[in-house]
């Protein structure tokens, strides 16, 4: 809540890591600053030599602000986040460093590659890919990502499917730094698993490698060979302040720093103009690429907060291809189908990611099913637009109010959800190859296979004596009755390898 100026004290600031906020009379946000101490740091702005003797612009400053308001975060690396996504958001006018496009690193992995790598971007998009950040140090980031590439043995190439003539110029793999995926020195599947390592780390599982740089850094350090000791100091240091578990916590918190869960309830039920607090709020999403793997997830919030053990999720069953809308009306349809059978309370608000359309189909599910009524919304997500039941136009809600970071909040916690589930089905897919269902093809014929040829793709364009010439434990007769099984079924299963 906003503060007036003249009300200003010192001691009810917070000596505290945090980002403060200056709004000028009409409410407009005209600064946003951070501070390691936001008292000593705010109460710089208060003294009243500063409006005479200060510089102009900070003259200016000071003689605009009318009110305060300042959210406390847990470290210094957490308010610079802080400040930079709230200057995007309201850019303010006496803000000038951070008012440009420069976003803060993010980290990068496009599970749709034949082999996965961590890549560096500048913008989280909307699509399959994971994103972990954004990241502060920006040079820390790289040097500790090539060190995670290196030590999982990941391609750092730029090509999206490398094969045997990109090996061919490539100089990670000269100097082992790459573990070749692209000529079958691992199997997909390997490759695969190292990728998952990695992310696990991404996620916040540093306690085992950080232990193992630790121990290096001992060593080398007892050997007297003090650079390298610094060097494997400096690493263990940046991947646990990057990667550890307090700020992957902030990185991918649901409820921004600062906003209380029941005040954000509150302002909800008075944005929305409902009868009674949307205490509990269920909110859906669904996730495919190009109607395929089709999940979708629900996920619930009570009290403002993440209520993860009610969570669901869900695999389509009856919607064929790429329709949003009929896969609302169908996870819609079974969960409430569900609650009427077993005589479950209804949620106090229900929310939909999208706009009027999939708003239409989940009313005509819950209309179908004769559910007693309840307030049920539609978030679209491009302009942050809410869409009502029975009304043409919109509500659009300020992006400061506590209200919308709630929905939107909820709403991405709900895709965050659903992406995860499709991301899980697909590895799965991608482990159960075509090889399975051959008859004479067991787990140790399967894994020489793909250690020989890398994919199905490349194994259906050999020959039966190749196969046998190349493959470890694969005899001649039974390398022809894959090649006559892969002839026979020319598509099956080649999701793999895609």
């Amino acid at each position: 809540m906003a503060i007036r100026k003249i009300v200003f004290h010192p001691g009810d600031i917070p000596a505290r890591p945090g980002v403060y906020i200056y709004r000028d009379v009409f409410g407009t946000v005209i600064y946003v600053g951070k501070a390691s101490n936001l008292r000593r740091r705010m109460s710089q702005y208060f003294q009243p030599s500063r409006e005479t003797h200060a510089d102009p612009k900070l003259r200016s400053l000071i003689n605009s602000i009318d009110s305060w308001e300042c959210i406390t975060v847990r470290s210094e690396d957490e308010s610079l986040l802080l400040e930079s996504r709230l200057i995007k958001e309201y850019a303010p006018k006496y803000n000038i460093l951070l008012r440009d496009d420069k976003r803060m690193p993010l980290l990068k992995i496009d599970l749709t590659e034949r082999f996965p790598r961590p890549k560096l971007a500048r913008l989280k998009k909307d699509d399959s890919c994971l994103y972990f950040g954004p990241f502060p140090n920006g040079g820390a980031l790289k040097q500790t990502m090539e060190f995670l590439s290196r030590y999982f043995g990941l391609r750092t190439c730029r090509y999206f499917s490398p094969g045997p003539e990109e090996y061919a110029h490539c100089l990670s793999g000269t100097v082992r730094d790459c573990c070749c995926p692209c000529v079958g020195k691992v199997s997909e599947e390997e490759y695969r698993s190292r990728v998952d390592s990695l992310i696990s780390v991404l996620n916040g599982d540093t306690v085992e490698l950080t232990a193992l740089l630790k121990n290096k850094m001992m060593d080398h350090a007892a050997k007297r060979d003090f650079e390298k000791a610094a060097l494997y100091r400096d690493i263990a240091k940046n991947i646990e302040s990057l990667y550890g578990i307090r700020t992957r916590t902030f990185a991918n918190a649901v409820i921004p720093p600062g906003i209380d869960g029941e005040a954000a309830v509150r302002d909800l039920q008075e944005a929305l103009k409902l009868k009674t607090p949307p205490e509990t709020m269920i909110c859906f999403d669904n996730s495919n690429i190009s109607g395929t793997l089709s999940v979708a997830s629900m996920v619930c919030f009570k009290g403002g907060r993440p209520s993860k053990n009610n969570y669901k999720r869900f695999r389509i069953r009856t919607v064929q291809g790429a329709n949003d809308f009929a896969m609302m009306r169908e996870i819609i349809t079974r969960h409430f189908t569900r609650l009427l059978n077993e005589n479950q309370p209804m949620p106090d608000l229900m929310i939909v990611d999208g706009g009027k359309g999939q708003l239409s189909y989940a009313i005509d599910a819950l209309v179908a099913l004769r559910c007693p009524p309840f307030p049920v919304i539609g978030l679209a997500k491009r302009n942050e637009e809410v869409f009502i039941p029975g009304y043409s136009e919109p509500i659009i809600i300020s992006k400061d109010r506590p209200a919308l970071k709630l929905l939107q909040a909820i709403r991405d916690e709900s895709h965050r959800f659903a992406i995860t589930y499709h991301r899980a089905l697909r590895l799965r897919t991608i482990r159960d190859s075509i090889l399975d269902e051959i008859p004479c093809i067991g787990e140790v014929r399967k894994q020489a296979l793909l250690q020989a040829f890398g994919s199905v793709t490349r194994l259906r364009k050999a020959s039966a004596e190749q196969i046998a010439a190349k493959a470890e434990g694969i005899g001649l007769d039974i390398a022809e009755q894959i090649v006559d099984y892969l002839v026979k079924h020319p598509t099956s299963g080649d999701f793999d390898i895609q």
